[in-house]
């Protein structure tokens, strides 16, 4: 693994653990995106990684981008530019072939939430705070949240969590749609790796499938999708481990999956 500033990186069975670790509350600098790009195509390539987790050191997710960073810029070309990278950072995580899993405790609020909405799904802790609040700034989200955000919880509810910056809180956040389970905090990391631990021990290209196939549903209309997801089946079928799940099921125990 490599030596990063800004997070850390380690490994957990069959999980790859990226953790913000950037004091006092894992702000979003232009330093730790490149380092979350090392860390997730780092990640993909490791074979006994099967899910990703990405978490925050101390009591922070990531209370939003480097504002210090922002003091430095002279120029609108230079904020599109970091803008932009950032987007094309955050899209790695979206189009992984492995599932990442965001798990979010104390606060992820603007670029930090906008790396979260980047990833496959969300865990959050029930007292958690999520939201937007770049234009308390006289700004705008620029890693894709004003696009991401409608997606999940809808365009009037992201219009009105943009507009007044107020957050919404972890068991809210669940019941808009912009994460999937939230956990007490006091044992949140120990339920969010069962979460995980869970997925891990499905098959390698069933995952892998069913992603490809969910980012195709943005963008094909359902005649191409479900074409595309019928020579997926197909594929699949003539993978070792289909072959062992069914004949598992038949005999009515557990599969031993090889990830081929």
């Amino acid at each position: 693994m490599n030596n990063f500033s800004f997070i850390r990186l380690e490994t957990e069975k069959r999980l790859g653990i990226i953790t913000l670790n950037h004091s006092p509350a894992n702000a979003i600098s232009q330093e730790m995106i490149l380092e979350l790009e090392q860390a997730i195509d780092e990640l993909i390539e490791t074979p006994e990684v099967k899910v990703i987790l990405l978490r925050g050191e101390g009591r922070f997710f990531a209370a939003g981008a480097d504002i210090k960073e922002f003091t430095s810029v002279k120029h609108g070309q230079q904020f599109r530019e970091m803008s932009r990278e950032g987007q094309r950072v955050f899209r790695k995580f979206e189009l992984s072939t492995k599932p990442v899993l965001a798990c979010i405790h104390g606060a992820a609020l603007g670029g930090g939430l906008e790396l979260a909405m980047a990833c496959h799904i969300r865990l959050v802790a029930n007292d958690a705070k999520l939201g937007l609040p770049e234009l308390q700034l006289g700004l705008i989200p620029g890693f894709a949240g004003t696009q991401r955000l409608p997606r999940l919880v809808g365009k009037a509810k992201a219009t009105e969590m943009m507009l007044t910056s107020e957050p919404v809180t972890g068991e809210q956040a669940v019941s808009l749609g912009l994460a999937n389970q939230s956990f007490p905090s006091e044992n949140f990391l120990e339920k969010a790796k069962e979460f995980a631990h869970n997925i891990s021990e499905k098959s390698a290209p069933s995952l892998s499938y069913v992603l490809e196939l969910v980012q195709e549903s943005e963008k094909e209309q359902l005649e191409r999708g479900q074409e595309k997801e019928a020579v997926r089946f197909g594929d699949v079928f003539e993978k070792r481990d289909a072959s062992e799940g069914i004949k598992a099921f038949m005999e009515k125990r557990k599969p031993l999956f090889e990830d081929r």
